[in-house]
């Protein structure tokens, strides 16, 4: 690898020109540095940008780490990963019905539990709007609708292993089934509080899952 650094008098140099190159993640060895250029990105192929400093060694990611660092990170983020799923069973947020969801993954559908799961969390803000608008109707009467919408909740949040939400939607309808408004408002608060909580563990789960990928994808050897 041959690599030229701006002069600009003795022992003094440029700033270190950002470059950017083509890696196959097929044959990381294989690293060609260019000029900035534009590229046309295809699948098997990783955009990195990255500068090289004078007297060192290796290349620098933005990150201020030499390349071939970053691959410890992915294993960080796994252990991370896996800690908050551990979490998330043992609190009884999710059951084995995710796990199932994740079997279906796979390359040729990389983002197949996320594209699930922004549906559900659609389907679902509809469901709770639909719910507290009808029992903020004073005259509200017709719980039968309700057990409509409950009974849609409680399939979609078994579909995806949202285990307590499931459970309070259970108990939301046995309050319908009785025609108990009160008890309808508490299950509606309790649901409402469940169903943040899942969103919220789940985006982050979902956030470092991409970066554990991110960083898996630029996991490469010492450069000599």
């Amino acid at each position: 690898m041959r690599l030229e650094y701006p002069r600009i008098g003795p022992n003094r140099w440029r700033k270190p020109r950002l470059l950017e190159c083509e890696i196959p993640a097929s044959n990381p060895r294989s690293l060609q540095i260019s000029k900035p250029k534009k590229i046309n990105l295809k699948p098997h192929f990783l955009l990195l940008k990255f500068a090289f400093f004078p007297g060192f060694k290796y290349p620098v990611a933005k990150t201020g780490l030499p390349l071939w660092m970053l691959g410890l990170d992915a294993d960080r983020l796994r252990a991370d990963l896996n800690r908050l799923l551990a979490f998330l069973f043992h609190q009884g947020i999710l059951d084995e019905q995710y796990l199932q969801l994740q079997q279906l993954q796979d390359e040729s559908s990389p983002n197949f539990v996320s594209e699930v799961v922004n549906i559900y969390f659609h389907e679902s803000e509809k469901l709770l709007r639909n719910l507290r608008s009808l029992l903020m109707d004073r005259e509200f009467s017709d719980y039968d609708k309700m057990g409509i919408h409950l009974n849609q909740f409680i399939g979609s949040s078994s579909s995806i292993g949202a285990k307590r939400v499931r459970n309070v939607c259970v108990a939301f309808r046995a309050a319908s089934d009785q025609n108990n408004r009160a008890g309808c408002l508490r299950a509606l608060e309790l649901l409402e509080h469940e169903y943040c909580i899942l969103k919220n563990k789940l985006h982050e789960l979902f956030q470092i899952e991409q970066q554990r990928l991110l960083a898996a994808g630029v996991r490469y050897p010492m450069l000599n």
